[in-house]
């Protein structure tokens, strides 16, 4: 034990401590949360860094994000979390609304942008020269659209029923939802929409598009994942008085007779009255104690989706726009992550991100590279002729929940049935997808529900979620 009293020779010591479980995020974020309060945190996190599963590592000269992480101007937990580990300078976002969408059969480009008008006229001119569409498509857009902003993503009943399903009963046909629904709806929901909750759908495109003009304004991060969510968060939790353990993976949480509970690693055992478990639904559920949320299989029925990283480094400049969407091909999104990675020279350094990518996630790097160098090709002229130095892939194949109908009765709050035992992550009932953002408002709440139970004052945390 480094820089504390060992918890369990303690006693006096245990009231004022509590233990995350779990370096990601919603872990970070409730931990800093904690410390915030006055309250002796120790994280524990089982991988060599922190960042969950928006990380970076090294392959020879370059420094590679797993995948392609963005976030929206409505995201504001997630930006208040930039704010609070001194990161937001190296993440900002557009001034406006400009998403470059390119077909890949007409070679045609379109471009989502809005205006400073209000909401929805802040896309109409958007909307009205969106040439992928027809006349006819983009006036049932408008309908739907409308019609969208009547849901109440709250309401359980849209829980039960697929975001395919009803957009076809509002007039959209395959290509409207091909080039505009599933555009936006696969990159933030990791489903299509026939595969996705209306309840999320709504939720992220009532957000996203109709809450304020600027709201859909992307930020992504400059500098590699690892310098956010790991340096700088530690620097951060450091500064806060944050005990942090790395490859410290928890074996085990038991309660104890007192109510306090003991935390088990291969090296130690904590002792605390607070326990935040920050770690994927199946992990929790491995470690819950029995009665601790009801239904408690629940979290091994919440299904998982997988996302692919496809990375190609070129010889040459071969993109001129900082990213865009296509269509008509299996390609999603395309990001130039030359700058990000201390690629130099005069290459240039491509990254793919495939949501939903059920069907890919297994396939060998032959035939991924057989895939997607001959899509890039069709997207991009200028990739004709010129040399690939490096052709790569990451995998996450658990990198969201399943947002599938019935996904919300599925995902637990932050409170169980123990008093000091809490639960995070984007896979709780944060009303948001697996995002960035629901993680850490999953975090912030999870501090909040602690605190409560502790009679601390918690108006301090950066957001408290809704």
């Amino acid at each position: 034990m480094t820089g504390h009293d060992d918890p369990l020779t303690a006693p006096h010591e245990t009231t004022r401590h509590a233990v995350v479980v779990g370096g990601g995020l919603a872990g970070v974020t409730a931990a800093l949360g904690l410390a915030d309060a006055g309250l002796d945190v120790t994280l524990l996190e089982g991988r060599p860094r922190l960042g969950g599963l928006a990380f970076s590592f090294r392959r020879g000269e370059l420094t590679v994000d797993n995948g392609q992480h963005v976030y929206l101007r409505c995201c504001t937990a997630y930006t208040r979390f930039l704010d609070r580990i001194d990161a937001s300078r190296l993440a900002p976002v557009q001034d406006r609304l400009d998403v470059p969408v390119l077909d890949a059969d007409t070679r045609k480009l379109a471009r989502l942008r809005r205006t400073a008008a209000p909401v929805p006229l802040h896309l109409a001119a958007s909307l009205a020269g969106f040439r992928h569409l027809s006349l006819a498509e983009r006036a049932s857009v408008a309908r739907a659209t409308l019609a969208l902003g009547r849901l109440d993503p709250a309401d359980p009943a849209l829980d039960e029923e697929d975001f395919g399903s009803w957009l076809h009963r509002h007039g959209q046909s395959p290509r409207t939802i091909e080039a505009l629904w599933d555009l936006v709806g696969v990159a933030t929901l990791n489903a299509r929409a026939a595969g996705a909750s209306l309840a999320l759908a709504a939720k992220v495109f009532r957000t996203g598009l109709l809450s304020e003009p600027g709201a859909a304004d992307i930020g992504w991060a400059h500098v590699p994942l690892g310098e956010l969510h790991d340096t700088l968060a530690r620097r951060a939790l450091d500064k806060a008085g944050v005990r942090t353990e790395l490859r410290a993976r928890v074996g085990a949480v038991h309660r104890e007779e007192d109510g306090t509970w003991r935390v088990v690693t291969e090296d130690e055992e904590l002792r605390a009255a607070t326990v935040v478990l920050a770690v994927p639904q199946r992990e929790t559920h491995a470690l819950l104690p029995g009665g601790a949320i009801e239904e408690q299989d629940r979290l091994t029925r919440l299904g998982t989706s997988p996302i692919l990283n496809v990375h190609v480094v070129y010889d040459r400049k071969v993109l001129r726009r900082p990213f865009f969407a296509a269509l008509g091909s299996p390609v999603q999104w395309v990001f130039d992550r030359t700058a990000p990675s201390g690629l130099t020279g005069p290459g240039q350094y491509l990254a793919l991100s495939q949501s939903a990518a059920q069907d890919e996630i297994d396939a060998p790097v032959s035939a991924l590279r057989a895939r997607y160098l001959p899509e890039l090709e069709r997207l991009l002229p200028a990739t004709r002729g010129a040399g690939v130095r490096d052709f790569f892939v990451t995998r996450e194949r658990t990198a969201t929940f399943d947002p599938a109908p019935g996904s919300g009765r599925l995902r637990p709050g932050n409170r169980t049935a123990f008093p000091g035992l809490y639960l995070a992550g984007a896979w709780t009932a944060t009303g948001w997808p697996a995002t960035m953002e629901g993680a850490v408002r999953s975090g912030t709440a999870a501090a909040a529900e602690a605190l409560r139970t502790l009679g601390r004052a918690h108006d301090h945390l950066f957001e408290e979620a809704a």
